[in-house]
């Protein structure tokens, strides 16, 4: 029987290796981090009915995500930044893409694989073909390693040499414990305000709470000399980049309850592709990181489950892994393009321009 090792407990891996077992396929999942609680998993997620959800009903796991999403967290509201006004308020009449949170679904993913199946602890220190070899210095052999670790993955640097490339464009995320009136002010979905090249959204999660980002143009270098463990610090600083909207609008940076977690936006080089190369492939972030314009978790459980499908039905891994990349490379490099320009309509003055 082929052994697959999917590198990273991602959604896109565990999505993987939830429909290689459906298939009664051999597979490992190795993540570096110590748990499944090593970190928060971040905001909330739209699954897309032509993808996201196509992924999940693959993997049979489709009636447990609706019992967790959130239809009403389609809800789009949009700010004048220098009124606080609303501008737009919308929410569409069907439920094509609720929301879920992330942490959510990747329990969903991982409550559905067999014990034992995900390795925690488990960091790979080298990539030789479809030999890994971890920090412990024990080295294994597979028919195949699936790359689904990430923008930074360690398989890629094998299989393509490629690495991310700063966007020039920076995301500050940060919290609120869930106030009722800027709970309200954002609505049952995202809000957004916007101008001069700087946004603010926030999302509400499944608990009530409203998680935040403040976007914006810089360089790569614009923190230099801003410790980020200085809340105090960073909140200033935000709030003078800020300065000159309304007042209710920037209580969503002055009124956070956390600190702020910055997170430079990369993306990889488009087109991304490579040779086919026996015995390597790669899925998700690994594969076609873009900007976190709604599709990057919807592809990454697309590519999870059908390079799956195709381990399961192939006559070989070689031909298999052939038939998934020659359609998930075309459709990851035209969202790709999509979403780069994209990336601009983030920051433009248009509120209108993110609420479709």
């Amino acid at each position: 029987m082929n052994s697959i090792a999917i590198v990273g407990a991602g959604l896109g891996g565990l999505a993987c290796a939830r429909v290689l077992q459906q298939h009664g396929v051999d597979v490992t999942v190795f993540e570096q981090e110590a748990s499944a609680e090593a970190r928060p998993q971040g905001g909330t997620l739209d699954m897309h009915g032509d993808t996201g959800q196509v992924a999940l009903r693959t993997a049979g796991l489709y009636d447990r995500f609706r019992e967790l999403a959130r239809p009403e967290g389609q809800q789009m509201r949009a700010l004048d930044p220098y009124t606080a006004e609303v501008v737009i308020d919308e929410t569409p009449d069907d439920d094509f893409r609720p929301e879920i949170d992330r942490g959510q679904l990747r329990g969903i993913l991982l409550d559905s694989l067999a014990p034992g199946t995900v390795r925690w602890g488990r960091a790979i220190t080298g990539v030789a073909g479809a030999r890994l070899t971890f920090a412990d210095g024990e080295t294994r052999d597979f028919d195949l390693v699936v790359g689904a670790d990430g923008a930074w993955s360690r398989v890629r640097r094998t299989l393509t040499g490629v690495r991310p490339v700063y966007s020039g464009v920076t995301f500050v995320e940060f919290d609120h414990g869930g106030a009722s009136d800027l709970a309200a002010m954002a609505g049952q979905g995202t809000m957004m305000t916007k101008a001069g090249g700087r946004a603010l959204f926030a999302q509400r999660t499944s608990n009530g709470d409203v998680r935040c980002y403040a976007v914006f143009y810089a360089p790569e270098d614009w923190h230099t000399g801003l410790d980020f463990a200085d809340t105090a610090a960073v909140r200033t600083h935000l709030l003078e980049r800020y300065a000159g909207w309304h007042p209710g609008v920037l209580r969503f940076l002055s009124d956070a309850d956390g600190g702020f977690t910055h997170r430079p936006l990369h993306v990889l080089p488009v087109p991304h592709a490579w040779t086919h190369t026996p015995g390597l492939t790669l899925l998700g972030d690994a594969a076609h990181l873009m900007p976190p314009l709604g599709v990057g978790a919807n592809l990454a459980l697309l590519d999870g489950t059908e390079l799956a499908t195709a381990l399961a039905t192939a006559p070989s891994v070689d031909e298999a892994v052939m038939a998934y990349e020659a359609g998930m490379l075309p459709r990851s490099i035209e969202t790709a393009k999509a979403c780069a320009s994209g990336l601009d309509d983030l920051l433009s003055d248009d509120l209108h321009s993110m609420a479709a």
